[in-house]
């Protein structure tokens, strides 16, 4: 049930389908996605018993030879959809043994005329029936709009807009239509569950309708620019590769869910380390006394007892709005690393530092810790504003005690002081006064003194790291930790 094409396809690939495989397995690489030979190998015998017969199914069998985690799949659908085509070129037309009724397949209407195609799309959408079963209908329908409406020409010639093509089907108009539609078999009092029901059935239609026009705008997209052009921009990032301070909500949440395979995995790295080191370093002094029963030869080497270290860790992190995702997760990672530590205390600030070590304790909510420090803290008392001076300030007054030389001094933010002073001088003490000393810094390191920022100053007091995503803290946080 392949549309009719109606624009010349693309060359293959030089290689053939086997190329085609490296080339999709090489793009998942460099999004991030771990594709091992072996993976790559049992990819090839997927494609060779499953062929190109049914996409979907491919698209099912090539998941489970080259995916290790669940949270990468939104990433390999879109990258499959445009390396696995659904079609070429314009398919507007359904082919005639397609198994459509001629009746049934949209007409090729004129581009002015869109309130009819709205129409067409609200009467589909309408039929009582899932989407999948007129799946052909409906994706002929979608390569129309995306056609007519979506497409426009750029600076590298003939391309297509999503948002374009979905404002035109004014989609939120269409939402309530079809909610009116859906709730009109139950006359004018439809019961809370019937309401509920034909709400969700909307949302869910229309928010199939965009995934989409946003589908067919990629493959179109991809046709006339290159893949290379929809892989920068229009692959969604694995979760641990959104950067930090650029994450939205729903990243955020997605972020979350890696805190604990980041935290196993740095747990076992740690054992590693450990193990290596048991064995201790050699005992100079303890050796050449040894070595006088031979002569002065070292033969038998002496090694000393190591000592393993737990030292404190104190983290001091910056909450205020513009880096406090990048807190909160870090937060979350560190709480994660408990036990690597024979004790954490933390305290946040804005412009004022309080100790929240409190709201997380061993059966707290993570997730709802991180969002009472702002209501419950004392970690504003001037205009909410970041100042790191007076930060340093409050709590070398309220916690002077609290570092030693056991600790391990951690501070989480961006280092822009809003212009303020930046009390060098008791970060210096407080860098002293640790055993160890950190900052993690989610801006990326070339924007480090632009404007507000006092980065510049206080690098030369505190080794700073780049920390934009959860895969850069995680490695950065892999060699900080006590060994």
């Amino acid at each position: 049930m392949a549309p009719r094409r109606t624009s010349p396809p693309q060359p293959l690939a030089p290689h053939g389908l086997p190329g085609h495989l490296v080339g999709f397995v090489e793009a998942l690489r460099a999004q991030g996605i771990s594709v091992g030979p072996s993976e790559t190998v049992d990819a090839g015998k997927v494609l060779a018993t499953l062929g190109l017969g049914d996409r979907e199914v491919l698209r099912e069998g090539l998941a489970c030879a080259v995916l290790r985690r669940s949270d990468h799949r939104e990433t390999y659908d879109a990258m499959f959809d445009l390396w696995w085509p659904a079609a070429l070129g314009d398919r507007t037309v359904l082919a005639d043994d397609d198994g459509v009724p001629e009746a049934d397949q949209p007409p090729t209407l004129p581009p002015e005329d869109v309130e009819a195609m709205r129409a067409m799309l609200l009467d589909l959408l309408s039929q009582n029936q899932d989407l999948a079963d007129m799946d052909q209908r409906l994706a002929a329908m979608i390569a129309q709009i995306v056609e007519q409406y979506g497409k426009y020409n750029s600076s590298r010639g003939p391309s297509y807009s999503s948002y374009q093509a979905l404002k035109s089907m004014a989609l939120d108009e269409l939402e309530g239509k079809l909610l009116a539609g859906l709730l009109a078999p139950y006359g004018e009092s439809p019961s809370p569950t019937q309401e509920e029901i034909a709400k969700s059935l909307a949302a869910q239609r229309i928010a199939q309708i965009r995934k989409m026009v946003e589908s067919e705008t990629k493959r179109r997209t991809a046709e006339q620019l290159g893949r290379d052009h929809v892989q920068m921009y229009g692959i969604p990032q694995l979760a641990e590769n959104v950067e930090f301070l650029r994450a939205s909500g729903e990243q955020l949440k997605q972020m979350r869910k890696t805190v604990a395979p980041l935290a196993r995995t740095l747990a076992t790295r740690l054992a590693a380390k450990r193990r290596r080191h048991r064995a201790g370093q050699i005992d100079l002094r303890k050796t050449l006394r040894k070595s006088m029963s031979t002569g002065g030869v070292p033969i038998d080497v002496v090694l000393a007892k190591p000592r393993p270290a737990r030292p404190e860790l104190v983290v001091l992190c910056d909450v205020s709005g513009s880096v406090a995702g990048f807190s909160h997760f870090t937060l979350l990672l560190v709480d994660a690393l408990r036990q690597q530590f024979s004790r954490v205390r933390v305290f946040a600030f804005i412009d004022t530092t309080d100790e929240v070590t409190h709201l997380f304790g061993p059966d707290a909510d993570l997730a709802v810790a991180v969002q009472r420090i702002t209501r419950e803290a004392e970690v504003y008392t001037r205009d909410g504003h970041s100042d790191y001076g007076h930060a340093f300030s409050s709590f070398l007054d309220k916690f002077p005690n609290v570092l030693s030389p056991r600790s391990s001094l951690l501070i989480l933010g961006d280092g822009r002081n809003n212009y303020r002073n930046p009390e060098l001088e008791l970060l210096a003490h407080m860098v002293s006064a640790s055993r160890h000393a950190h900052w993690l810094n989610p801006e990326p390191r070339h924007l480090w003194g632009s404007g507000d920022s006092a980065v510049p100053r206080y690098e030369e007091i505190i080794t700073m790291h780049e920390c934009r995503s959860a895969k850069q803290l995680a490695s950065v946080i892999d060699n900080l930790l006590p060994v």
